[in-house]
């Protein structure tokens, strides 16, 4: 009987892969106790019309106005895309604070991720989407 290793890190390569996609399957790895690195953030694809997409994220944006408290909306594709997975956990309770805590985002793969085995989670575009690059160019 072989006994299967299971790892405790799991590496996304987020490249041309759905952003809500990618998000939630972060979310359940992290809340299973996995320490999810997303990769290539940058490279995600946000599906949708891109006028509406853009809109969508300014209109969010200006909620936060210069002296109000929030919501703190940032334009860099990491933090988009922390932003999401965080919206897919029970952030404000324990075990869901705690996976939020496992989850890290990079716009490219850094030196220690680089030998490691990552997983993808691309699919065919058959339909409108935009860069999370291009978002974050526009906003």
């Amino acid at each position: 009987m072989s006994e299967k290793k299971f790892s405790k890190e799991l590496v996304i390569d987020a490249t041309e892969g759905i952003l809500g996609r990618i998000a939630s399957h972060a979310a359940k790895q992290s809340l299973l106790g996995k320490n999810v690195f997303i990769v290539n953030c940058n490279e995600v694809m946000v599906s949708g019309d891109k006028a509406m997409i853009i809109d969508k994220y300014k209109r969010a944006r200006r909620r936060g106005g210069s002296t109000q408290k929030g919501p703190f909306i940032s334009k860099s594709p990491e933090r988009i895309m922390k932003r999401t997975v965080r919206g897919m956990l029970s952030y404000t309770q324990g075990r869901g604070l705690a996976a939020l805590k496992r989850v890290i985002c990079y716009n490219k793969v850094p030196a220690e991720l680089e030998g490691k085995d990552k997983i993808t989670l691309k699919r065919e575009i058959k339909f409108k989407a935009i860069k999370l690059s291009d978002l974050s160019r526009w906003m």
